[in-house]
């Protein structure tokens, strides 16, 4: 069996510009990486016929967060809640959540402020523009 390590956490987008200066902007995680694919053999190996995409790369401490747009976009929505099967998200750790709660600005949608759960971590999440569910974590 081959070794298996991961390389990045995947979110498709609708609208890469606004997206990416929201993880940049206000999680402030930086760009790495920005490039475009198309051509026969990504169509192909991404199952949608005539698909090209451009993507950015953003690293978050040790892990690579990548954002892609495609051609043709498919309309959709990402799960209603995180008890949803096939719901996914992105957990980002922080030192400090209470400062960081407050500093958000107001218009970015929160599911709760910070909570302290029963294993003695604080939580919260928030949405991105494109309504993907993002963990902050202060262990």
């Amino acid at each position: 069996m081959t070794d298996c390590s991961a390389h990045h956490v995947g979110l498709t987008v609708s609208d890469l510009e606004a997206t990416l200066a929201f993880y940049r902007d206000t999680l402030d995680l930086t760009v790495v990486d920005r490039f475009a694919v198309g051509g026969e053999a990504f169509s192909d190996a991404v199952g949608v016929e005539g698909a090209s995409a451009d993507f950015a790369h953003l690293e978050a401490g040790g892990v690579r967060i990548e954002l892609v747009e495609y051609e043709p976009a498919a309309r959709g929505s990402p799960a209603a809640g995180l008890n949803q099967p096939g719901a996914s998200h992105v957990g980002l750790s922080i030192d400090d959540l209470e400062t960081f709660a407050a500093d958000l600005p107001d218009d970015v949608p929160t599911i709760s402020g910070p909570r302290t759960t029963e294993s003695g971590t604080t939580i919260m999440f928030l949405r991105d523009p494109e309504g993907n569910l993002i963990e902050i974590l202060e262990a």
